[in-house]
């Protein structure tokens, strides 16, 4: 059977996020090589005390368990009662498929799926997901906006990213990496407009991108009328997250100062809320790459960090994240993410 245009999108999709990871990396060690790095970066690793990281993954998944009580609270607004035991595994096994998997289907679209089979109510149990993921964004956009207006503005230090990350002169030592990669990139472009099947698809990539648009556009407008009438638990959602990206930042900020980083923590509630954000756009796999790289500038250029330790801090965020996605994979395995009898929608008690 002749493989839909879809699929092949999808495939596309994938495998330019997973190349432009694998750049990244590569450029990350070509820049560890040339500025002889390496042991500079292993020394501050060394330095990690244990109790301090296992603080940091405690406050971590704390936060999790939090933002999960968040959806939960969501889930409940439309009349959709699955046990919070049930909401945290699911939560979990999206974070792993976050963090993990290389596929087209992230996180949230396996937590939607999964929590339709605990429920008759699709739709809104999908709206959920969608809306948890919302308010999660634009709280930490405020919170980045609150402590950037707060404590950065005031003293001066403008945030532009229309500034280039790497000056000119620093691009020239690079140039041969840089060249093969611009190379790669226009002849893969070059050959898919040149034969038919190539300009199809090109076609079908950026109506898939315009559909896209506009089914989120839908799911916006109902899911603002869904929840309209219940403010007091966007409320209640709004505080937790709060509560969760404020903790799990200070919890970051342990880890930086054991690292050896003399940095405020005010940079750290602009810096990681900012970069949480800008990891959400589905370039790379998990914003692998694309959330290293930008937390390492923005603590070089405006927190005057040296260049290896705010790698090592940015790194040290992408080892929790992943060591605390593993109880997903355990979820997975053993099936406990599937409903255990077939009771749907039962209030408690």
């Amino acid at each position: 059977m002749p493989e839909s245009k879809n699929s092949k999108s999808k495939k596309v999709f994938l495998f330019l996020r997973i190349a432009f990871v694998l750049a990244g990396i590569a450029f990350g060690v070509h820049w560890l090589n040339t500025q002889q790095a390496w042991a500079r970066l292993v020394q501050i690793f060394s330095c990690i005390s244990i109790v301090v990281f296992a603080v940091a993954l405690a406050i971590f998944t704390i936060g999790h368990v939090t933002v999960t009580l968040r959806w939960w609270l969501l889930l409940r607004a439309q009349a959709i009662f699955i046990p919070l035991s049930a909401a945290v595994k699911l939560y979990f096994l999206g974070w792993f498929y976050n963090n993990f998997m290389p596929g087209s289907v992230g996180g949230d679209l396996i937590r939607a799926w999964y929590v339709t089979r605990h429920t008759d109510k699709k739709l809104e149990a999908v709206l959920s997901v969608f809306v948890d993921r919302a308010i999660g964004l634009l709280t930490t956009l405020i919170i980045a906006a609150f402590f950037y207006t707060l404590f950065l503005r005031p003293e001066g230090r403008q945030i532009s990213f229309q500034r280039p990350a790497i000056s000119f002169s620093s691009l020239a030592q690079y140039w041969r990496f840089l060249l093969v990669a611009l190379l790669v990139i226009a002849a893969l472009l070059v050959t898919l407009y040149m034969v038919k099947p190539g300009r199809a698809l090109l076609q079908k990539i950026s109506s898939s991108v315009r559909l896209r648009i506009l089914n989120i556009t839908k799911k916006t407008k109902t899911s603002a009328i869904l929840y309209c009438k219940k403010p007091l638990t966007i409320l209640q959602a709004f505080v937790l997250t709060v509560f969760v990206q404020i903790s799990t930042i200070t919890g970051f900020w342990l880890l930086g100062r054991n690292l050896g980083i003399e940095a405020s923590i005010k940079y750290y509630y602009v810096f990681f809320t900012l970069v949480w954000v800008i990891g959400t756009v589905p370039v790379s796999i998990g914003g692998a790459v694309v959330m290293e790289g930008t937390l390492a500038w923005l603590f070089v250029h405006f927190a005057g960090v040296d260049a290896e330790s705010a790698l090592a801090l940015a790194l040290c965020q992408r080892f929790v994240w992943m060591i605390t996605s593993l109880p997903g994979a355990v979820i997975h395995l053993v099936g406990a993410h599937l409903p255990a009898d077939l009771s749907l929608d039962l209030p408690d008690g």
